[in-house]
């Protein structure tokens, strides 16, 4: 796959400068099957590359990514065998672990909403830049569905037990100024002046000695504690179960028809 043949993401390099935009502006850049491989096959190619320096992740339009596209999910005729804990496998942990595995800094430039997997991809990323026009959401909760990608390793970790646990639980949209001041990302600038933050950030990484910023992450990957990978597979084990109970299908038809959910606890 070449950037040619992307069709749900834009890629290009620039004076070491990886840029990867998530381009599904019409389901806000969330993610279906054909994304999350273009996304990997991106970032597989940027970690390989030797001119790449820093690798950039934002979303074109008006926002970052909503997470999982619903709307590719048929549930209609849910018959508790939705097996997502596959899904998670094959399509969100791959990305999660490249992120943070390959010896390059990767930004997160949040220029619009970050919710479910899209929340989580960003926690995962070495720093987290934000337009005052950025919201977070763990969003997993509002579907009846566990968290995943990563952000039951990342978030407590960034903001502490009692923050995480407030947002896995009531799945509550944090804007950029509150995230920043929770430690979820990193600096906040307005809509005019945030291309300008995401660039200065980026000259600065692409500049620095490219070894010493790949001993500083795995310095930082070894000192947290739990083994990402076994969280990772908790996490998809946690999915698998959700995906086979009423209320996933209920909060999934419930986001589709575009009423509030009643959830059953089954």
């Amino acid at each position: 796959m070449t950037a040619a043949t992307y069709s749900t993401i834009l890629y290009h390099v620039k004076e070491g400068i990886a840029s990867l935009v998530f381009n599904r502006q019409e389901v806000l850049n969330a993610f279906n099957d054909r994304m999350s491989e273009e996304v990997y096959v991106a970032l597989r190619h940027a970690a390989r590359d030797e001119n790449t320096r820093c690798v950039i992740i934002t979303g074109a339009g008006k926002a970052f990514c909503a997470g999982q596209d619903l709307g590719s999910r048929n549930v209609a005729d849910f018959d508790g065998e939705l097996h997502l804990g596959e899904s998670v496998r094959e399509r969100y942990n791959p990305i999660i672990q490249l992120i943070r595995t390959m010896d390059k800094p990767v930004v997160a430039a949040l220029n619009g909403v970050a919710a479910g997997a899209g929340c989580s991809i960003a926690l995962a990323c070495d720093l987290r830049l934000a337009s005052t026009k950025a919201n977070l959401i763990q969003a997993f909760v509002r579907i009846g569905a566990a968290p995943d990608s990563g952000s039951s390793f990342f978030l407590p970790r960034l903001v502490g037990l009692g923050r995480a646990t407030e947002l896995l639980f009531l799945g509550d949209k944090i804007n950029a100024v509150e995230a920043e001041r929770w430690g979820l990302v990193n600096r906040v600038a307005e809509p005019e002046a945030f291309d300008a933050l995401v660039q200065d950030y980026a000259h600065r990484l692409s500049q620095a000695p490219t070894r010493a910023i790949a001993l500083a992450k795995r310095a930082l990957n070894q000192a947290m504690d739990t083994d990402l990978t076994t969280t990772l597979e908790h996490e998809a084990w946690m999915q698998e179960l959700a995906g086979r109970s009423s209320d996933y299908a209920e909060g999934v038809r419930a986001f589709t028809e575009k009423r509030p959910p009643v959830y059953t606890g089954k």
